[in-house]
């Protein structure tokens, strides 16, 4: 009888410690364990020396050297960063722009759907389009002179402002206006307000919208591979043409290289807006 009672005591015990967890908790820690697991295993598979991916022998760096020596790898690696870095400076420049003529000016409704319009719009789409028009400038002022790295740039940037706007307009409906109101009554002209007064206040979101439209541009496959030319490959073009033959081992090293760069954005990211909201209280 007692050991009834002990083994009743054991799943009460358990079942006690299992419901004090709360349902969002456990969500949330499921949700983390199916997003970052996969992330893991590609870091960890990464230092295998056996081109079989789960036939474990010892812990090499063979995968990085390799890598280091592919040019193909590297040439469309270094392409995809430069397109990356245009397109997130850029994006931030137009979603600025974008975000005070919604905010600000008070655009009409015409124009904010123009603005959001990519968001919704399928990439197959939007990169059918782009090329079309990309064609028909050839053929009527001549530019630009063939597909490359431009015209990929063009079709980043233009995807890539609607989901920048978006988020420095977001942070503009935050700011309190009688700041800029004060400013003005002060002296100040609107250019100097809008320096010294509006940009530091949404800064966070400016390198936020900038990583963004940065890692927009890297993970695009679709608009690239219409509008890039045959001369012109990008990372994910690279990654999926091998990957129709059997992905290399050497993937799994450039994606944990890519896996720390991105880690690393983000971390100086959430250091920034953290210090800067820190600043201000």
């Amino acid at each position: 009888m007692s050991v009834i009672i002990y083994q009743f005591k054991i799943i009460a015990s358990l079942l006690k410690f299992f419901t004090s967890f709360r349902f969002s908790s456990i969500m949330m820690v499921s949700g983390l364990f199916f997003l970052y697991l996969p992330l893991l295993l590609l870091v960890i598979l990464s230092f295998n020396p056996s081109p079989i991916s789960f036939n474990w022998n010892e812990f090499s760096i063979k995968w990085y050297i390799e890598l280091f020596h592919d040019k193909i790898l590297l040439t469309a690696l270094w392409t995809s960063l430069k397109i990356a870095f245009y397109t997130a400076s850029m994006s931030v420049f137009l979603g600025l722009l974008t975000s005070i003529s919604l905010i600000k000016l008070k655009a009409g409704t015409l124009f904010k759907s123009l603005v959001t319009a990519p968001l919704v719009l399928p990439d197959v789409i939007a990169s059918v389009s782009l090329l079309l028009l990309f064609i028909s400038m050839m053929e009527i002022i001549g530019w630009p002179a063939e597909l490359g790295i431009t015209t990929v740039w063009i079709a980043h940037s233009t995807m890539a402002t609607a989901y920048v706007a978006v988020l420095i307009g977001a942070r503009l409906r935050e700011i309190n206006p009688e700041l800029e109101e004060a400013a003005l009554d002060l002296g100040a002209t609107p250019l100097k307000t809008f320096f010294y007064i509006t940009i530091p206040q949404i800064m966070p979101a400016l390198f936020s919208g900038w990583l963004l439209g940065f890692t927009l541009s890297l993970d695009d496959l679709v608009l690239a591979s219409f509008v890039s030319g045959a001369e012109i490959n990008t990372l994910t073009m690279v990654v999926f043409s091998a990957s129709r033959f059997g992905m290399s081992p050497k993937i799994n090293a450039l994606s944990a290289l890519v896996i720390l760069l991105v880690s690393l954005c983000a971390w100086i990211s959430w250091y920034r807006i953290s210090h800067t909201k820190t600043n201000n209280h």
